[in-house]
């Protein structure tokens, strides 16, 4: 058994006793304590006291674990790695007597790859739960399915804000045991809401604190690290003003920077601080917090499976935790940036990462465990169908199956940079991969577009070379002695073959999986790109890709074969009034070349030259009044309707143009003639008409009007009765023309024009053509 000196008794230290006998009746238990309680050093310690095992503790945050580690090991009289160690990405320090270990979440998981039962453990204890982080989810989900095999495992989950209800029942009706009160009493004081910029806010709040004579530091939180610099900046002046220290406080900071922002010292300090500050952090000195309501919430897109990174509110559980910070070492006072109001609005707790985010990591480490791990996993929030969907299609086309998802998965790395390092292992280019990797997991950036000039201009930045020392702690990459600039490039591709963009214009590019992207800057000269920092942008119509690497089109057929399809089509060119074949290859959704004028597909082509004709009309092919007169014949015949369009599509056959077609269409009125029935339509609507004296006159056909001739008058002397066409006999209309061709009469009854109008036409007629014959009775 171990003993612990406490420096100072907390409000935790008086539920010690009834947590060991809760776990001696059930396995599982929820203990809820206010933030500065105690929880996260004093109830694993007590446990340590308590048991023969090991104790592993989980933390969300790499700053929380190495803190908890120190504040343990401090109280027990000893360094960190003797009893009390830790272990977090890339680091560790422990030994051989070490056995409570704070971890970070994804920690536990590549531990039960190698160690599926936990052997030495007894107890786990899941510290600052409410933040519901997917490693969190899925170490509660696989502690439990162990729990079948081990039933004297111990599981303990701790939070100052927590649904407890639905946890409580997931882990079979465990207790929950409540931690009253804080070390030290906390006021709050919401703000009305502000049009001015955050940073200027935050000035003014520490302005407002400092006239009314704060003398402890401040913890300010902010949703990233733009804004904290934008709001140090800001800050500088009232800063010198009051001899203030001014310091960042974010993930992606060394430990050592970690460490400086929340260690002890003489001078009163300012930290501005990201949302790694709200759990398991007892910031020396701070008796104050400035919390802007806000964070910078990580999704990713179920369309396009891209990640997005966008500033949301948080919830009244985070804002809770914040506020906590205030009360650990005297009595606090928080500044909240937005009314009471508003947080009563709010979420109480924040959406769990395993429903909003690419689950990506999660599926790999469900691939590489022991089926027995896995088998039958229960979830406290399954995750979605659709999201699961596209994490597992991305691991199937990283290979990550069998052996390579394992392998995979032996690296603290999401699977694309696991993905790259291995890629490039295999091509000789390791060295080159892991630092492409550290670059990429790393939170610094590069005023670079291309990766690879990224690479040399962060090559000697301090956080690149930990992460890439770390990297290759597990790679083991041989020495190169030269550069494989195309090697890497291939095995970046590798890590991302679903990215593959081609430029358009200016800073356009093409993506393989559909759709269009916006590159962040100019640098970028090659065609074909990988996207290996891409986004969705809310506040932007395109997706932004902040990092690219150039590829070789000719890769993609190397690499991946299968996903290069041919596709034969044929286009309208408009200038042209023409189809012309293009001949396309693609890789998924891009093009990569495009070949014009190839042999077209017969059918293919004839239907598009008919849609456009259609679009055209009739009229660009055919005379449109003889059309019509020939539509009009045919229905005056009582006959069926020629199909008009199906005889253009048939004329269109074998040809391309609109000018082979117009040729073509010479024969479209003989064809629809045709279907009408040419003897039956000549015989029921003749086209012309045999009069008197032997003149053949032409019959003119009009929709909705009987069929009428026009011709000299002195055609029809001889002829007493109208002539009779069609089914009904019906009478044409004649249109009586004099010598000039003009109309002097419409009549169809020829008979009584004869007897009643002809005599008074005649006396005008002979006046004005004298010449002409103009017979008494005609």
């Amino acid at each position: 058994m171990v003993s612990t000196r406490k420096s100072l008794s907390l409000p935790v230290d008086a539920i010690l006793p009834a947590i060991v006998s809760s776990l001696e009746r059930h396995p599982n238990l929820i203990v809820q304590a206010h933030p500065g309680a105690g929880k996260t050093t004093r109830i694993p310690a007590h446990l340590l006291s308590v048991t023969r095992g090991e104790v592993l503790v989980l933390e969300p945050r790499r700053i929380a674990a190495r803190m908890a580690a120190r504040q343990v090991a401090r109280e027990m009289g000893e360094p960190v790695g003797e009893t009390v160690g830790y272990q977090v990405r890339f680091e560790e320090k422990s030994g051989p007597k070490t056995r409570l270990r704070f971890l970070t979440e994804g920690i536990l998981t590549r531990r039960l790859l190698s160690d599926p039962t936990l052997r030495a453990v007894d107890v786990v204890v899941l510290d600052e739960f409410h933040e519901r982080h997917i490693e969190g989810d899925l170490a509660l989900a696989m502690l439990r399915q162990l729990q079948q095999r081990r039933p004297e495992l111990k599981l303990v989950v701790m939070s100052a804000t927590l649904e407890t209800k639905g946890l409580s029942e997931f882990l079979d009706g465990a207790p929950l045991l409540h931690s009253e009160g804080r070390t030290f009493p906390v006021t709050v004081e919401h703000l009305p809401y502000s049009a001015q910029p955050l940073e200027a806010q935050v000035r003014n709040a520490v302005e407002k604190l400092m006239a009314e004579g704060h003398d402890g530091s401040i913890l300010v939180f902010l949703p990233g690290v733009a804004e904290i610099r934008r709001a140090m900046r800001e800050c500088e002046a009232v800063v010198r003003k009051h001899d203030l220290l001014a310091l960042p406080l974010y993930g992606g900071l060394s430990p050592e920077e970690q460490d400086l922002a929340v260690a002890p010292s003489p001078r009163q300090k300012v930290i501005f601080a990201t949302n790694v500050a709200e759990s398991s952090v007892t910031v020396a000195g701070v008796t104050a917090v400035i919390d802007s309501g806000l964070a910078r919430v990580a999704s990713h897109s179920i369309w396009t499976g891209l990640p997005t990174l966008a500033v949301a509110r948080v919830s009244r559980a985070s804002a809770t935790q914040r506020a906590g910070r205030a009360g650990r070492t005297a009595p606090g006072r928080v500044l909240r940036l937005y009314p009471e109001e508003d947080f009563l609005r709010r979420a109480e707790f924040d959406t769990p990462e395993i429903l909003r985010s690419d689950l990506s990591q999660l599926c790999l480490a469900l691939r590489a465990a022991p089926s027995e791990a896995v088998r039958g996993l229960q979830w406290l929030d399954a995750p979605p169908e659709v999201a699961v969907r596209q994490a597992e299609a991305l691991l199937d086309r990283l290979g990550a199956q069998g052996e390579p998802a394992k392998e995979m998965a032996r690296y603290p790395l999401a699977p694309r940079l696991a993905k790259l390092v291995m890629a490039s292992l295999q091509a000789g280019a390791g060295e080159e991969g892991c630092l492409a990797a550290a670059v990429l997991a790393s939170d610094v950036r590069s005023r670079r577009t291309d990766l690879l000039e990224a690479m040399d201009e962060l090559r000697s930045n301090p956080q690149v070379r930990q992460q890439l020392e770390q990297i290759r702690r597990v790679a083991r990459p041989p020495r190169q002695l030269e550069k494989h600039d195309d090697a890497l490039r291939r095995a970046v591709l590798a890590a991302f073959p679903d990215r593959v963009a081609r430029r358009r214009s200016g800073r356009l590019v093409q993506l393989s999986m559909g759709g269009l992207a916006e590159l962040a800057g100019d640098d970028a000269i090659h065609e074909f790109l990988v996207a290996v920092e891409a986004e969705d942008r809310k506040d932007k119509a395109l997706p932004g890709i902040r990092m690219v690497s150039a590829i070789e089109p000719d890769w993609l057929l190397d690499l991946f074969p299968e996903r290069v399809t041919e596709r034969n089509t044929v286009e309208w060119v408009a200038s042209g009034e023409r189809v012309e074949s293009v001949s396309t290859l693609l890789y998924d959704d891009l093009v990569m070349d495009e070949t014009r004028g190839a042999k077209v597909e017969e059918q293919a082509a004839s239907a598009l030259l008919v849609k456009k004709a259609v679009e055209a009309g009739l009229a660009p092919f055919v005379d449109a009044d003889a059309l019509e007169a020939l539509l009009a014949r045919i229905e005056f015949a009582g006959l069926e309707p020629p199909d008009v369009e199906g005889t253009l599509r048939e004329l269109c056959a074998g040809l391309r143009s609109f000018s082979q077609l117009r040729t073509a269409a010479k024969d479209l009125l003989p064809l629809l003639e045709q279907q009408a029935g040419s003897q039956r339509l000549q015989s029921l609507a003749p086209h012309s008409i045999r009069l008197q004296g032997g003149r053949q006159t032409r019959v003119h056909y009009e929709r909705g009007k009987p069929p009428w001739i026009a011709s000299r008058l002195q055609d029809f002397f001889g002829m007493k009765e109208t002539p009779r066409i069609g089914p009904a006999q019906t009478p044409v209309v004649i249109h009586l023309l004099a010598p000039n061709q003009r109309a002097v009469q419409t009549t169809a009854d020829l008979a009584g024009f004869w007897q009643r109008l002809y005599p008074q036409v005649r006396r005008e007629l002979m006046r004005r053509y004298p010449r002409h014959a103009w017979p008494e009775t005609p």
